[in-house]
């Protein structure tokens, strides 16, 4: 039972900081409706940010996100503005083809940089646990999710308190309804992408501490969104922040009870299952 447990809590603990990453796609996919290929190339850009923010100005990983989110937030309201505004009314694999280019000029851009070498970012608590009730936790991994907890708190107050995050919801409801009312949709999404870019890479500055950080780490991130991201219901934020925690509920456990090399299949038999019975996803809505 104490393995269980400590399964149980170690995935609660990743599955905050993979809600973050659900929650960021599942805010540019309810306003814009595109599905954005390149979300996993933001999160490698907040870890390398962090990476090169400790190593050169020894900046903590877990306060290095106070550059990272306005500095995200700015380079995705510029790719959104320059780029994704221009594919709106596209066809869907259009979208496709435009967010998967942007994914690999930015992964290839970064390998130039830095090279494709592993790199990791080391500090005086990454291998540090904590030890309650018999249970063992890790100190980077709670450090995360305390800070993931207290930014989607903020998001969710930002959404339901103030002008701008009604008129987002508005437009994530209605595009067309929402325009008519007179709210301003295009810069709507601007800010919408901004914000899930910040959240992305947020995301991969709070895991930098605990992963190797390479060009490619995106592309296992970019799959893992979507899988959160489906399986809480596209377009809720509620069904996001779920289904993140359930995908690292499943990875800890699978991993303990199955083998690590079993852990990602556990997940995406969980996601099957969740379609099978409820193809909309846990908190989506069909729509006609």
């Amino acid at each position: 039972m104490e393995i269980f447990f400590q399964s149980l809590i170690s995935g609660i603990l990743i599955g905050g900081v993979y809600a973050l990453i659900g929650i960021g796609l599942t805010i540019i996919f309810g306003v814009m409706r595109v599905i954005n290929f390149a979300h996993g190339e933001l999160l490698m850009l907040g870890m390398y940010a962090t990476y090169f923010l400790h190593a050169v100005f020894h900046i903590d990983p877990f306060v290095s996100i106070v550059i990272t989110i306005p500095l995200m937030f700015l380079y995705g309201a510029i790719l959104q503005k320059i780029f994704i505004n221009r594919i709106l009314d596209a066809l869907p694999q259009n979208q496709i083809l435009l967010t998967i280019g942007l994914g690999l000029i930015m992964s290839n851009a970064v390998m130039l940089a830095f090279t494709s070498d592993y790199k990791i970012l080391t500090t005086t608590y990454s291998s540090s646990s904590v030890t309650l009730f018999g249970i063992s936790l890790s100190t980077p991994l709670m450090i995360s999710f305390a800070i993931t907890a207290v930014i989607t708190a903020a998001l969710y107050w930002f959404l339901l308190k103030t002008d701008t995050g009604q008129a987002i919801r508005a437009t994530a409801q209605d595009r067309e309804a929402a325009r008519l009312m007179g709210i301003n949709v295009k810069r709507m999404s601007i800010i919408a992408f901004g914000l899930g870019s910040a959240l992305a890479a947020t995301a991969g500055a709070l895991i930098s501490p605990t992963y190797y950080i390479f060009p490619q780490v995106g592309s296992a991130f970019t799959l893992k969104a979507f899988v959160i991201t489906v399986l809480g219901g596209m377009g809720s934020v509620v069904g996001a922040t779920l289904g993140g925690v359930l995908i690292g509920v499943a990875e800890s456990t699978g991993g303990v009870y199955f083998g690590s090399g079993w852990k990602e299949v556990v997940v995406f038999v969980l996601f099957l299952l969740v379609l099978l019975f409820k193809p909309a996803g846990l908190f989506g809505k069909s729509r006609t």
